[in-house]
């Protein structure tokens, strides 16, 4: 158990030693895209303290040196089917980030967006007994917290404490010198299928590159498109993307649930080609040129000329247009199809007790015209486009809503929130031994 507790920490300091030295890329594996930023970062001393419990929690200042995005290609719902074609885009990405920020980078952290994700709400407690929490106490309560059966080939990708209490109070991010006699922690735990996160090691570690984190693109979404607001009071961010919708909830600034819907923007591509007859390029371009959700009397008589061009072999030479209501009426019913799927899995997070229930859209599909009008009639709350934050260095292009988890796991690599695995944890106590489950996917690939 040691050994495995010592490779996950010593992956983690080659994360930090990767951004002591000044350089990290940030590389989000998509259905539709696939993105690489590299960041720049202060050099020595760049890590500040924060007000967060454990090693990992500080801040280091950063700006965008480099920045490419190429088509995506092998990867379905967000997994990687074929490898070799991803590879191909995942070092055309790299290869493009690197060459306009002048430098070669060797360390990469990952988003991850399918893999079937499952959330767990972990409990521990223990008596204090100094009198007053120690760091010695944080790290032996999360070692108390009992570890469910995850299942078959399910690993652990976050799992983070988002609550603690000593004695009756509650809701503490720091416990540390607090007085009293019991020590509590509610910690979340997200899972993921071990063969899509195998593969992703695999396709990094193809590309001559070391992985040096993988994130959950939902959460990373979150991070980049909730507002400091939205993530303390409680709000749910739905990343459209093009192959999976992400699904993350967030209060007190963590994040307590997170899931996935296997649809996308890419199958509302997929009605309209074979809706309308056209290649899936045209009916992209129908989509984000002519698309929308909320037909008005005056679409009827828009007509959009999808003729091909002479050079296509399929074209006759005669002029062909669709209206506008027509292709409306093909994209609103998937449309509706995602959200009704993102309604039914707020419902089994318990959205509705959350104190407030804002819900922020964001990814490529969220652009559709007429979106948040859609959702707010089937997910019942307060619905808003989210952008990801603005960061320094990060082009125009690179700040739509398709590069939130992007932008996120960047401001995640920066500003990490604290993981199980940060602490030293105290071998000796019984509730180690349940920390096998959350070890082994580092322990078969680091």
């Amino acid at each position: 158990m040691r050994d495995l507790y010592e490779a996950q920490r010593a992956m983690r300091q080659a994360r930090r030693a990767a951004m002591a030295r000044g350089v990290l890329a940030v590389l989000d594996i998509g259905t539709s895209k696939v993105t690489c930023i590299i960041l720049q970062f202060d050099g020595p001393g760049q890590f500040r303290e924060s007000d967060g419990v454990g090693p990992m929690a500080g801040q280091s200042s950063f700006r965008v040196i480099g920045q490419f995005t190429t088509q995506s290609r092998g990867v379905r719902y967000g997994e990687i089917e074929i490898m070799a074609e991803t590879e191909r885009c995942v070092r055309h990405a790299v290869q493009g980030a690197q060459k306009q920020a002048g430098v070669r980078v060797d360390h990469v952290i990952a988003t991850i967006s399918g893999a079937r994700p499952a959330s767990y709400g972990l409990a521990g407690e223990i008596a204090l007994r100094s009198g007053k929490v120690t760091e010695e106490d944080v790290a032996a309560v999360l070692a108390a917290c009992e570890v469910p059966d995850f299942g078959r080939n399910r690993d652990v990708l976050h799992a983070q404490p988002v609550n603690f209490a000593v004695d009756a109070r509650s809701g503490l991010s720091d416990p540390r010198d607090i007085v009293g006699d019991r020590l509590a922690v509610d910690m979340h735990v997200l899972t993921i299928d071990g063969f899509a996160a195998s593969n992703l090691v695999q396709c990094v570690q193809r590309c001559d590159l070391e992985l040096a984190g993988v994130g959950s693109a939902a959460y990373a979404a979150g991070r980049a498109a909730l507002v400091e607001d939205e993530q303390e009071l409680g709000a749910a961010c739905v990343d459209m993307g093009g192959g999976v919708t992400g699904v993350s909830l967030f209060l007190k600034k963590h994040m307590l649930f997170a899931d996935a819907v296997r649809m996308g923007g890419d199958l509302v591509t997929r009605d309209i080609s074979a809706g309308l007859r056209v290649p899936l390029a045209t009916a992209e371009w129908l989509k984000t040129r002519h698309g929308g959700l909320e037909a008005t009397s005056r679409d009827d008589r828009e007509m959009i000329d999808v003729t091909p061009e002479q050079r296509d072999e399929h074209w006759d030479g005669e002029r062909r247009t669709v209206s506008r209501a027509d292709l409306i009426g093909i994209m609103r019913p998937r449309v509706e199809e995602i959200l009704d799927g993102v309604r039914e899995v707020l419902e089994v997070a318990g959205f509705d007790q959350m104190p407030s229930r804002q819900v922020v859209l964001t990814g490529g599909a969220s652009q559709i015209p007429g979106l948040d009008v859609l959702a707010a009639r089937i997910l019942g709350q307060n619905v808003r486009i989210g952008r990801p934050l603005r960061i320094h260095g990060l082009a125009q292009q690179h700040t739509a809503p398709c590069h939130a988890a992007t932008v996120g796991l960047a401001l995640h690599a920066a500003n990490p929130q604290d993981e199980w695995w940060d602490f030293e944890m105290p071998v000796e106590r019984a509730g180690v031994v349940g920390l096998r489950r959350a070890y082994r996917w580092f322990r078969n690939n680091w």
